[in-house]
């Protein structure tokens, strides 16, 4: 599938097939012994999980080790503290996944300062520059996932429709990237729908956000959401207040694929593809440790999932079959069809 997007410095995506590793690769790494930290935005997510699995298996099977995962919880100040402690420590790389632009840029470009490989996840601190302060960003495309979620959403909509977007108020580049590609979509190729934009401040907030928004607007019969964890909390908040309109949202996570199994309210998912990320990125970071030059950008495209193509799609994501309660939904529809 074709990337959609540019890289936070306009850059073409390379593809993640640019960095895969030799047998001769994986030998010299071994013999080396690296050292790799993984700082990550939080670890209370499907995604998350999934990322740190791709990133610490093929770490390991390069005989590298990873001293330490961190937890920042969305917080700017944990990361800088995080950083600021690995600087000290010097592993070799430290593969991190910035939680603002411009609060952490200046932790980050220390790193490199010392030597240390920095090979960053979904988002770039603002000035920091591929080549001097950090080897490569790997990231999915993220204007593609906007525009994918768009397309999917769209018949689901009646004519003259007003729809909430659900936005994350941070300057955060991924979720950026993903409304303004959803917003476009729906401009050029459905402009008989109003568009109606509240942003949450984190995800306990996301389910008071969406009430706002949605009683501010009170005939919105469709929402957007940038990602999976608030769209949860949003519909658990919405759904107590008797909505139920047609949700779209980015990433395949367990209750996101229950829903989409069960026939709403999500009833359309971009999906990235956090395993296979984590696997590029760990790729990306034995390249840079082993002294080779990299992309500056690494793509990975998004995944367009229905309802028709749950099973499959939750399959290729998570490397695993799909939960049983995803089974069971779409079977007993089956049955009483």
């Amino acid at each position: 599938m074709s990337i959609a997007g540019l890289g936070p410095h306009g850059e073409r995506a390379s593809p993640p097939q640019r960095v895969a590793l030799s047998s001769a690769d994986v030998e010299a790494a071994r013999r080396m012994g690296f050292r790799v930290a993984i700082v990550m935005h939080t670890l209370e997510s499907d995604f998350a999980r999934q990322q740190l699995q791709g990133l610490a298996g093929t770490l390991g099977d390069c005989g590298t080790a990873v001293i330490e995962v961190v937890d920042c919880g969305f917080s700017p100040e944990a990361q800088i503290a995080a950083l600021d402690r690995l600087v000290i420590e010097a592993p070799d790389a430290v593969i991190s996944l910035p939680v603002a632009n411009a609060a952490v840029a200046a932790a980050h470009a220390r790193l490199s300062e010392v030597g240390i490989a920095v090979v960053l996840l979904d988002n770039v601190p603002t000035g920091l520059l591929p080549g001097k302060h950090y080897v490569a960003l790997v990231s999915a495309d993220n204007s593609g996932l906007g525009r994918i979620a768009a397309e999917l959403l769209a018949p689901h909509l009646p004519e003259g429709a007003e729809i909430g977007v659900l936005g994350y108020d941070a300057d955060f580049f991924a979720t950026d990237e993903r409304e303004l590609a959803f917003e476009r979509w729906m401009r050029r190729e459905r402009p008989d729908i109003m568009l109606r934009t509240a942003r949450f401040s984190s995800i306990p907030v996301a389910g008071e956000t969406a009430l706002s928004l949605f009683a501010a607007h009170s005939a919105l019969s469709g929402l957007f959401v940038v990602w999976d964890t608030p769209a949860r909390e949003a519909l658990s908040a919405l759904s107590r207040h008797g909505w139920t309109g047609p949700v779209a949202t980015i990433d395949l996570g367990r209750d996101a694929a229950v829903s989409l199994a069960s026939g709403g309210p999500i009833v359309a998912v971009a999906a990235q593809q956090p395993y296979q990320q984590g696997v590029t990125a760990a790729q990306t970071a034995i390249l840079a440790m082993l002294g080779q030059l990299t992309p500056d950008w690494i793509a990975l495209p998004g995944l367009p999932v229905t309802r028709a193509n749950v099973v499959e799609s939750f399959q290729a994501v998570w490397r695993r079959p799909a939960p049983l309660d995803v089974l069971t939904r779409l079977m007993q529809d089956r049955g009483a069809g």
